[in-house]
C-alpha cells in the first residue's frame, strides 16, 4: 500500500469507528488531551526513565554564507535514545494523537492526503526561508 492510500485508509478508518467523539467540541477536547499525553510521556523518558535527558542551552550561531549551513549547527537538545518501553509508550500516543486529528479533519472535511500534499509543497517552494 503506497504512503497516500494509507493516509486515506487511516482517514477512512478513523470515520467508521469514531462515535462517542463525533462533536468538534468533543473532539477537540480530546485533541488537546492527546496532546498533553504525548508529552507527558516524552517527560517521563526523561524524568522517570531516564533513557533520555534534555540539555537545552542558548543555541551559537557562528558566522556563515548560507541558511543551509545553519542547519548543522542546530541542535534537538536530546541526549540519549528512547529505550524499547518508552518508544513504545510514546508511539502510543502519537498514534492516538493521529487519530484525533485525523478526526478532527473528517470533522470539517478536510482530506488528510490533500493537507499533507500542500504542506509539502509548501515546505518545499519556502525550502530554507520557511525557518520552523
Amino acid at each position: 500500500m503506497k504512503d497516500d492510500e494509507v493516509v486515506g485508509s487511516f482517514q477512512d478508518t478513523v470515520s467508521d469507528v469514531l462515535i462517542r467523539h463525533r462533536s468538534v467540541l468533543d473532539c477537540l477536547t480530546k485533541y488537546q488531551e492527546s496532546t498533553a499525553r504525548v508529552n507527558r510521556s516524552i517527560i517521563k523518558a526523561v524524568t522517570d526513565c531516564g533513557c533520555i535527558s534534555i540539555t537545552a542551552n542558548k543555541k551559537q550561531y557562528p558566522p556563515m554564507d548560507s541558511l543551509k549551513e545553519c542547519s548543522k549547527f542546530m541542535d534537538s537538545h536530546v541526549k540519549g535514545k528512547l529505550c524499547d518501553s518508552c518508544r513504545e509508550v510514546i508511539a502510543e500516543e502519537l498514534g492516538k494523537h493521529l487519530f484525533y486529528l485525523t478526526a478532527l479533519c473528517n470533522i470539517l472535511d478536510f482530506e488528510m492526503e490533500d493537507l499533507f500534499s500542500k504542506e509539502h509543497d509548501r515546505i518545499n517552494t519556502l525550502g530554507h526561508f520557511l525557518l520552523s
